[in-house]
Order: structure tokens, then sequence, then C-alpha cells
């Protein structure tokens, strides 16, 4: 058995943040301490539990079968304490509620500025702690309790995690308006596939859903300049490094501002879906909870 007594919950949160990190120097580096002391802390973790929890190599480490056992239960201590900390720091500071939300940048550059300025009018008793982030990040910022709720893409992995859909858009092709392909109201994938473009991060969910579309028609995705926003993306295509690729509701919002055409796109799946993802719907606070019911009511509205 063991000794619950000789565990702390700092050696247990640094445990966690090297498996997420892969290696022990990024694990320490991640949770501020020395590679000597990440070290110790994590050797007594092991004789502790009497079995070895990690296994190393020169590429980083990994967790080994009872290493991964820890690490689940581990994580939701985390998280607990997490959501403790937030909830007594929330009455110090006279605010009765805290919205816990990463979202992508589909999300942050369409429906979600309008959706959550109407959820700030109903509850204004909450704080909302948002995040930009890949849609990867955030999962793994659900995982570990750091968020309650993420908007991701569809086409991210998110096993453990419960979902549902709470966006449907378009994606279209963003060009000047003296571009060739902007001349009519719909371009060819395939036609657009012969220029440069400017897209978010190859690991984003966007990203790879258009690169994984121009590999299914055997093209290749000629990717210039990769960017963090769509605000920046946007001002590339503008300045005539490329073309883009993106939701109609965030492409909306530039195109008149920077002098940029709108164009549907053929040969695309263009349907992009966003998702609500959490990890327990029941364990959510009042406040995330509230926020889950507004995207499904939102959903279900006719129109």
């Amino acid at each position: 058995m063991i000794n619950l007594n000789r565990l702390d919950l700092v050696t247990l949160r640094l445990f966690v943040a090297v498996l997420d990190a892969g290696s022990l120097t990024a694990g320490a580096d991640r949770y501020g301490i020395s590679l000597a002391a990440a070290s110790k802390r994590i050797a007594d973790l092991e004789h502790h539990c009497g079995i070895a929890l990690l296994q190393r190599s020169p590429r980083g480490v990994t967790a080994t079968a009872g290493g991964q056992t820890l690490h689940r239960h581990a994580i939701e201590l985390v998280a607990h304490l997490e959501r403790m900390a937030l909830a007594i720091a929330d009455f110090h500071t006279g605010i009765s509620g805290h919205l816990r939300l990463w979202a992508n940048p589909s999300a942050l550059g369409g429906f979600l500025p309008t959706l959550l300025a109407a959820y700030a009018v109903q509850h204004p008793e909450v704080r909302i702690d948002l995040e930009d982030a890949i849609s990867e990040d955030s999962v793994r910022a659900v995982a570990l309790g750091t968020a309650e709720l993420a908007v991701i893409g569809e086409n991210t992995p998110s096993e453990g995690l419960v979902s549902f859909v709470c966006e449907v858009d378009e994606l279209v092709l963003l060009a000047p308006r003296d571009h060739d392909l902007a001349a009519g109201a719909t371009a060819d994938f395939s036609r657009a596939l012969d220029h440069d473009f400017i897209c978010l991060a190859r690991s984003a969910s966007l990203t790879r859903k258009i690169s994984g579309a121009a590999e299914a028609v055997g093209r290749n995705f000629r990717l210039r300049v990769q960017v963090r926003s769509f605000d920046v993306m946007c001002r590339m295509v503008a300045a005539g490094l490329g073309l883009a690729i993106l939701p109609r509701a965030g492409a909306a919002v530039y195109a008149e501002a920077l002098g940029l055409q709108v164009v549907a796109l053929q040969g695309l799946d263009a349907q992009r879906k966003l998702l609500l993802a959490m990890r327990d719907p029941a364990t959510l606070s009042p406040a995330a909870q509230a926020l889950v019911v507004m995207m499904r009511e939102r959903m279900a509205a006719p129109g």
C-alpha cells in the first residue's frame, strides 16, 4: 500500500507536467524548478509507489503502465485543485462564478465574441477567462483541468472528452479583389491550389482539414506563411503574399476593411464544424453549465 501521507501535491503536479511535456527537462522548466530538484522528486515518487513510473530514453520520457495509471488519477486530482483554487480566489474578489474557456481561432474570429457578449449580459457576476489556442492545446487544457470548456475543430482528437456541435460554418476563399480567382462568385479548389497560401500552424485543425483535402485530390498544399491568427492571415493576403481559406464568418470581418474578396469554393467539403468539448458535463461549474445551455439553445434555434 502507498502511504498517502508521503505523497505531496507539488510532486504530483510535476509528474503531470513532465509527461505532458515529454521530457524531465521540459517538465522541470514548465514547473519552474531545477532539473536536479525535479529528478529527485520523481525518484522519490517512484520509491514511494514501489514501481518505475517513467521510461527514459534519449528522446525523452514516457509513462510505464503504472505511470499511466498514476498520471490519469493525478490529472483528476490536479484538475480538482485548480477548480478549488479559482473558486476560493473568486470569493476574495467578490465574484460568484468563473468561466474558464479555451477556443480556437475559428471560434474567436466567428460566432464566439457575440455569444460571450450575450452571456456576459445574462451573467454579469461571472468572470470570463478566455484563452486563444489551437484545438490540440485546448483539448489538453480541458484534460488537465486548466479549462472546463474548449471550442475545437471537429477533426481534433479528443479521446475521453464529451463534445457536441456548437457551430457550423462554410469555408471560403479570401483573395485580393484584383486576383484572377476573385472574378467570379465561386472558384475551383484545385485552381486555388496552384497558388501560395497563408495559414495557421500546420497542427491547427483548419490547416489539417485543408491540407487533407488537397492530398485527397492528389495535390500539394503550398503553405507559404504560417501565422497565429485570422487577423494576421488576412493582412498577409492583403499584402499579396498568398490566398487564404477560412470560415465565412471570420472572412467577412476583414474582407471589406482590407479590400479583399470572399469567394465560395467548389471541389471542397466546405462545411466546417466546431465542437464544444468538456470532461464530464455533470461536474461542470454553474458558470460553465450556463454557457453549455446557451450553445445548445443557439444550435437548436431555427435559422
